[in-house]
């Protein structure tokens, strides 16, 4: 494998039978992503649509979200992977959002359309599996807002169901199948995904990069409905290229946190994904924070997130995915960061490795793009949104201009 080293939405009405058939060379390609977990107790639909066992009974979700890439046709994918039952969808709907604007909860007259599974306008989607609706003709167009309606009679019985916590973006309830509404008047605002776990579209052969991170590119710290955490923003830069964003909040490579490690999710998250050729690894820094801070406990932790890269590696490499490694960034002055430094040795040894070693594909140095050139060990404050760990949306602009695009071409 060659290696390279580097320090609104538009509908355009329905297909006819004829040009709904995939052109020569149109294949299904992933343009938006959600990564799937369990969600927490607080993190459940606000009452009363959580009522013990009994989750969004008789209730209609209204989600947006923002696709990278457009197509002509697009398909929906429903993930039951934590659900504790069997998860049913009575009826489900796409439209425009208003004004084409994420996390709203009006959508433009006219443009609801509804959504099959086999034919079927309910689905039944089985205890840890995802369900793929049947293909749409209902074109969009790049970097653009879709909205997802989806209603459920009986709801979920069940306390254990699957969600993305960390929307960043407003979703919203409403008592009733509201299905076909274009307002929602009275509806309860909560800032997570629930169910949804990815968009397809049909078009012409494209790759896809897959970013497999934690909070800083689930986007903590970025702005609510707005869009721009680093992958929203790598992708205003390549534009023809699907960014896949599998991060969540808190999670590790090693050890389950929020949501599985890394290495159980990766079939999941990055080999069942459609169309990609290339992988961002950015992730190890919850291990680092979480494990002692001894040295002892720091070297070990440093060399099995080494090892643990390496089983990566190997994995996506078999799949002739390329594979680009990310520095760590720095965390001095948040929690993270202890008196003695050992979780800061840990860091710069995990860096080392991922600059030197000639494992990755490509090395993308975020370290480098937003550590103060003052005191290295801290992020520049232009970048911190002020705990010291995560970044603000400038930040997060800083990381997405280190990424060279001639590294998906």
């Amino acid at each position: 494998m060659r290696r390279r080293s580097f320090l609104g939405l538009a509908v355009t009405g329905a297909l006819t039978p004829a040009a709904a058939r995939a052109a020569p060379g149109d294949r299904w390609v992933t343009t938006w992503t959600a990564m799937p977990q369990l969600t927490e107790p607080h993190n459940m639909p606000p009452p009363p649509f959580t009522d013990g066992e009994l989750v969004l009974a008789d209730a209609t979700l209204r989600q947006t979200v923002r696709v990278t890439v457009g197509g002509r046709r697009i398909r929906l994918r429903f993930s039951n992977a934590f659900g504790g039952t069997v998860l049913p969808l009575t009826s489900v709907t796409v439209a425009l959002p208003a004004d084409g604007k994420a996390g709203v909860s009006a959508v433009e007259p006219g443009s609801a359309r509804r959504v099959t599974f086999s034919g079927r306008s309910s689905v039944d989607v089985r205890v840890g599996a995802p369900a793929l609706s049947d293909p749409l003709d209902f074109a969009v167009a790049p970097g653009t807002n879709l909205t997802v309606t989806a209603y459920l009679a009986t709801g979920q019985a069940s306390s254990q169901v699957t969600s993305h916590p960390g929307s960043r973006t407003t979703s919203h309830l409403l008592a009733g199948d509201h299905t076909q509404a274009v307002e929602m008047p009275g509806a309860t605002p909560t800032d997570h995904w629930y169910f949804l776990s990815g968009v397809e579209v049909l078009r012409p052969r494209t790759s896809a990069v897959v970013v497999i991170g934690d909070s800083l590119t689930d986007g903590r710290g970025s702005t609510t409905n707005g869009n721009d955490r680093w992958p929203d923003q790598l992708f205003d830069r390549l534009r023809t290229v699907p960014v896949l964003n599998q991060a969540a909040g808190g999670n590790h490579v090693l050890d389950d946190g929020l949501g599985p490690n890394v290495l159980a999710r990766l079939d999941r998250d990055l080999l069942a994904q459609t169309g990609v050729r290339w992988l961002v690894l950015f992730e190890g820094v919850n291990d680092i924070g979480t494990a002692a801070a001894t040295a002892a406990a720091q070297q070990a932790v440093a060399e099995d997130l080494i090892a643990a890269y390496e089983q990566v590696l190997d994995r996506a490499h078999a799949h002739d995915i390329e594979v680009y490694g990310a520095t760590l960034l720095p965390f001095g002055g948040h929690g993270y960061d202890d008196p003695d430094g050992h979780r800061e040795v840990a860091r710069q040894t995990v860096n080392r490795w991922i600059r030197t070693s000639r494992r990755f594909d490509a090395v993308l140095d975020f370290d480098a793009a937003v550590r103060d050139p003052a005191q290295p060990r801290q992020l520049v404050p232009a970048a911190d949104v002020g705990d010291h760990l995560h970044l603000n949306p400038n930040g997060y602009r800083m990381l997405a201009q280190a990424v060279p695009l001639r590294l998906f071409r």
